[in-house]
């Protein structure tokens, strides 16, 4: 899935098409619940995800505005974030978990900070007196906590399907896989109606799943990487080597792990009805 004179041009791109065909398969060293946060596609737009909020330290002044300063200014005292956009950490997912409680947050927790969890702390920040900057400093995060009570851990790590996010705008016409990295669903829907919804993971950070609109170039139902030997029942390719399909890893031990770039379902139930439904031109979106 990685992208590459004259000589051996053609037996290059061929070797590498065929490689990438197969290249899905689980990764056992990613850290739980680690999604994606890098596109491979050089014309994918930056997104709040994958591209975190600077912080609010002010940057030093230059000479000439050190020079003209007034003697008795003194600079706005800095305000030390705790979590915010962008970041991945347990401590994000009981924060999410706890919004929950609040009713600010309607999906499960996932241990990201994206665009959703920006807008509950924002939310929260406005109702109760606090700088509605989104991100959580000290004085929202015990006030959070004082608020909530320490979260369980069915509410940490729900076993229930996670919510889908509203589609893309670009799900809304057609046959449509409609896959959110933010809320971890998969979608399928036809003509902006959902028909079926079930949970998904995605590449780490070194293999990303890639952002934008594919079509389905081909099925399998029965597949085994040649790179990696692990099965991929129920594949549907969309991108070269990278395909939906069912991970008996991602079944077994959910977001500890991820896969090479595919995106993995864990409901093989769910899927092999999809599988019956989609067909070979039916679009995918994969967006944040």
């Amino acid at each position: 899935m990685h992208r590459q004179r004259v000589i051996f041009r053609t037996f290059g791109v061929a070797t590498a098409v065929a490689l990438a065909a197969t290249a899905c398969g689980p990764q056992k060293s990613e850290s739980a619940g680690s999604p994606s946060t890098v596109s491979s596609s050089p014309t994918a737009g930056a997104s709040p995800e994958s591209s975190p909020s600077t912080d609010d330290k002010p940057a030093s002044p230059s000479p000439s505005a050190s020079a003209s300063a007034s003697p008795s200014a003194s600079p706005s005292p800095t305000v030390k974030q705790i979590m915010a956009n962008g970041d991945d950490s347990e401590q994000v997912r009981e924060l999410q978990a706890r919004l929950k409680q609040l009713k600010l947050m309607s999906v499960a927790p996932t241990g990201f900070y994206g665009t959703k969890t920006t807008a509950a702390v924002k939310s929260y920040q406005s109702k109760n007196g606090l700088n509605p900057t989104g991100s959580v400093d000290e004085a929202t995060w015990k006030k959070i906590q004082g608020a909530t009570k320490k979260p369980t851990a069915d509410e940490l790590r729900p076993p229930a399907v996670n919510e889908a996010d509203a589609p893309d705008p670009r799900c809304m016409e057609g046959r449509v896989m409609c896959i959110s990295k933010e809320s971890r669903t998969l979608a399928w829907m036809i003509d902006g109606k959902i028909i079926s919804t079930m949970d998904v993971r995605f590449g780490s950070e070194n293999t990303p799943t890639r952002e934008g609109v594919f079509k389905v170039d081909r099925k399998e139902k029965e597949w085994t990487s040649t790179l990696y030997h692990t099965s991929m029942p129920y594949s549907m390719f969309f991108s070269g080597g990278q395909a939906v399909h069912y991970s008996a890893d991602f079944a077994a031990r959910g977001y500890a792990g991820a896969s090479h770039g595919c995106v993995n379902v864990r409901d093989k139930g769910k899927l092999s009805a999809l599988f019956a439904q989609v067909q070979a031109g039916d679009k995918v979106v994969v967006y944040w």
